[in-house]
């Protein structure tokens, strides 16, 4: 048997249903995997260990007497898990990687944490992350950068670094995370793990702390594609706190786990496979778009014309999103106060100097120079429009095929300290991940491979509700290799 840590939600689920471990050993055994390396990893900004070792002695009570009267409990029961800190947590810190949120503790919990633990998954802690999510390195967290488990010298990507980390490196079973632009996937793919981003809507946003409200969505990050089916099915579903979230039914996605492909059809985007892809990364996810023929997908070559178009799109919609829902933070009302100044106008000036970091102030300036009288039109509106074209490239490519593959990010895990001083080049590191989000579309990155020993990721995309049918191509994928099973050694 695998050691405790590196178990699946779903092989600790069997376990626990058979007496052979109790809660209370996993959560201890993730814990000391925890204490042994998160000083190198640092995946996480805040643990919990006694309240998480409190409730898994509870769970196991629950566990004994389901047991003894024969009531199949959640399959996520018991399973210790890690959220991104930019999710609200009742009575635990939550910051956004931002010292401007720094020893903030939200009075309620976010509807997807209600969910997980009403299903008795148990808390860990809360996980690093780019400063208010904006970021595929996790190098622009207020506090220090999270280090890839495969080589510690590199990058985890971002923002959700530390849950992609965190999970790769046996310090959780499994972690939420979220994808504004990739946030999910890019760090999924870099750390070898699987990382859904589902259709916007289908999660509830209530209590994520805002970035770019249009574009925001929470996903798992998971070992491997059916943990990441049985967290989908429980954090999704309508809530009537989120008006945009989605009033329909949610299908059982583990059922959806078939390994038979024969027939589904494919399509490769000719725009995914540009320069600037590495070759290893091209020739690894081209290696596994082969497997998907050969167990009998119909491979179809199609266009999603302004690809190239999603990057500077992003860049105007995120940003002006962001420097409205960051205008909050202005040390009145919560978070740090520089309240030493002459009049108000100056505190808030000295606050958000003093609380936000350069790739949130740069994304700030960019929102509100977007949005200002004279070039809103310029900008902003001529950004919505493209958009619409964008998710008109994916409609008509959806007519073609079932879903759409290619790489999840052109490039593995760089270096630290590589891309900080060229925001450009960071940028790109999502020019795959930024299209989805804004047709608000489903994508997961599954392990495909590795290349200079460092994971590659492919991406499956479907169109909107399209879950089932991504989870089906990346689950025949999974069974017919062996690359989700691969752990670094730490």
């Amino acid at each position: 048997m695998a050691a405790l840590h590196d178990l699946t939600a779903h092989e600790a689920h069997e376990l626990l249903w058979r007496g052979e471990i109790s809660s209370l050993e996993l959560t201890q055994a993730v814990l000391d995997r925890i204490v042994e390396i998160d000083n190198e990893i640092k995946a996480y900004l805040t643990l919990t260990p006694e309240a998480a070792l409190e409730r898994a002695r509870e769970v196991d009570t629950l566990l004994a007497a389901k047991r003894r009267d024969g009531e199949e409990p959640s399959p996520l029961l018991g399973v210790p898990m890690a959220v991104k800190d930019v999710i609200c947590t009742e009575g635990i810190e939550t910051t956004c990687g931002s010292k401007i949120l720094e020893g903030f503790i939200p009075p309620y919990s976010a509807t997807v944490v209600e969910r997980l633990t009403e299903a008795g998954a148990i808390i860990l802690g809360k996980t690093n992350t780019d400063e208010f999510a904006m970021g595929s390195s996790t190098e622009n967290s207020g506090f220090f950068t999270t280090h890839n488990p495969w080589d510690t010298s590199r990058v985890p990507g971002g923002s959700s670094g530390g849950s992609a980390a965190a999970v790769a490196s046996g310090e959780a079973i499994f972690a939420l995370g979220t994808d504004t632009g990739g946030s999910v996937r890019q760090p999924a793919s870099l750390c070898g793990v699987v990382g859904l981003k589902p259709t916007y809507g289908r999660v509830s946003r209530y209590g994520l702390i805002a970035f770019a409200s249009s574009l925001d969505q929470i996903g798992p990050l998971t070992r491997d594609v059916t943990d990441c089916a049985l967290v989908l099915g429980v954090v999704a579903g309508h809530d009537p706190r989120d008006s945009t979230s989605l009033n329909l039914p949610i299908p059982n996605y583990r059922e959806a786990l078939l390994p038979d492909i024969k027939g589904l059809r494919i399509g490769v985007p000719e725009e995914y496979f540009v320069e600037g892809v590495e070759p290893q990364v091209a020739e690894v996810v081209r290696a596994a778009i082969d497997l998907l023929a050969d167990l009998g997908a119909e491979m179809v070559e199609v266009s999603l014309p302004h690809t190239e178009c999603a990057l500077p799109t992003y860049y105007l919609i995120a940003p002006a999103e962001a420097s409205a829902n960051l205008a909050r933070y202005d040390g009145v009302k919560y978070g740090l106060s520089c309240s030493e100044a002459n009049d108000i106008w100056e505190d808030y000036r000295r606050t958000r100097e003093a609380g936000f970091g350069p790739e949130v102030k740069r994304r700030i300036m960019l929102g509100a120079y977007a949005l200002s009288a004279g070039y809103y039109d310029a900008y902003y509106l001529k950004a919505q429009k493209v958009r619409t074209l964008i998710k008109e490239d994916f409609d008509q490519a959806f007519s073609k095929c079932d879903v759409l593959v290619g790489p999840t990010s052109p490039t593995v895990a760089f270096k630290i300290g590589e891309r900080v001083e060229d925001p450009l080049q960071m940028y790109l590191s999502d020019i795959f991940t930024l299209s989805q989000p804004l047709a608000g579309i489903p994508g997961i990155s599954i392990p495909c491979g590795f290349a200079g020993g460092l994971p590659v990721g492919l991406q499956i995309i479907g169109p909107a509700l399209g879950e089932e049918t991504v989870l089906r191509v990346a689950y025949a994928y999974e069974e017919a290799t062996e690359w989700h099973k691969m752990r670094p050694q730490l």
